[in-house]
């Protein structure tokens, strides 16, 4: 599948994440995790990047940052490049650790700056690798703990997360520990790792809205954010980023989310799209034909290719969803 280029330019606010190939872990203790801390502060001040949220966890790590002068896919690659090397020398290990490509989100910051870094970093304690929001603030592997000054890591732009509750120090950390403790009901909140259209637009109710009154939303797989805001960020691109339409992102991310959802029901990908009456093939073919043209923004006809029905099918799904 073609790949979507990579949107970005120093300032640029990103949600990174990064996993170990086939699932696997990328910390095997204290020791690996101390040292990928450490390299990623190093390599952000060698860049200029300015990091706000993280988190560390056992098979993967998120990071919203902003790309400085030398752009986001050189931070990365340094960060990811130097961190795999030491790695695999120090556990006598061979090879990729990495999936061989980082997922990165270009943010709308407004809306959603505050909602990613309380999401970040509250990651642990859904994984129970914390007990409790308390345990949190001391957990040495988010930077929670660095924005309620338990822990110092002078290249972890605190200030800039605190300024958002206030100037005067002790409140504004309150507030800000006041707002994770309510952000920690939220659950998953799934559109926080990925572009789209229901993103892009506020959500379900907000897209049928605009179906209705015939408007249509600019989108794009690789941004968070309004449509207005998804224009300009692909208008100030450069011309090589520009001709990747954001259509070969869809249809990347669509194949992947029918290769993951066949996988997890149980459901042959080869009968799913040869027509299968079976009921559990109908019933992945109507929940992922409302998320390609709601969600990702696809034709039905661009849907119905991939999920072996034709575009009537497809629009017939779409249409009873909506009533």
């Amino acid at each position: 599948m073609p790949r979507g280029a990579r949107l970005d330019a120093p300032g640029t606010l990103h949600h990174v994440m990064v996993r170990g190939i086939e699932g696997n872990s990328i910390v095997a203790d204290d020791e690996d995790r101390r040292f990928f801390v450490s390299r990623m502060g190093k390599v952000a001040m060698a860049t200029g990047t300015s990091i706000f949220a993280w988190a560390l966890m056992t098979n993967h790590a998120h990071i919203l940052l902003k790309s400085g002068s030398a752009g986001l896919s050189t931070f990365m690659r340094r960060l990811l490049t130097g961190y795999a090397t030491g790695y695999n020398c120090r556990h006598k290990r061979h090879g990729h650790l990495f999936q061989n490509r980082f997922k990165s989100i270009v943010c709308e910051e407004e809306p959603y700056f505050l909602r990613l870094v309380s999401y970040i970093h509250l990651n642990p304690f859904r994984a129970g690798l914390v007990r409790s929001l308390e345990d949190l603030e001391r957990y040495p592997w988010s930077g929670h703990a660095v924005v309620m000054n338990r822990i110092r890591n002078e290249w972890q732009d605190r200030d800039y997360v605190l300024g958002y509750f206030g100037q005067r120090e002790l409140l504004a950390r309150s507030a800000y520990q006041e707002f994770v403790a309510a952000e920690c009901g939220r659950g998953s909140q799934p559109e926080l790792t990925g572009g789209g259209l229901i993103r892009s637009v506020g959500g379900w109710s907000e897209l049928k809205s605009l179906r209705k009154r015939q408007q249509k939303q600019f989108s794009d797989e690789r941004i968070l954010g309004s449509g207005e805001f998804a224009k300009e960020i692909l208008d100030e691109a450069d011309e090589a980023v520009k001709d990747r339409l954001p259509a070969i992102a869809a249809t990347a991310e669509a194949a992947e989310r029918l290769r993951q959802a066949c996988e997890d029901a149980g459901v042959n990908i080869n009968a799913l799209q040869g027509g299968s009456r079976k009921q559990n093939c109908s019933e992945l073919r109507k929940k992922l034909a409302l998320e390609y043209v709601l969600e990702l923004g696809m034709t039905y006809a661009g849907a119905a290719r991939l999920l072996g029905i034709s575009a009537a099918a497809v629009n017939g799904i779409v249409k009873r969803n909506e009533a």
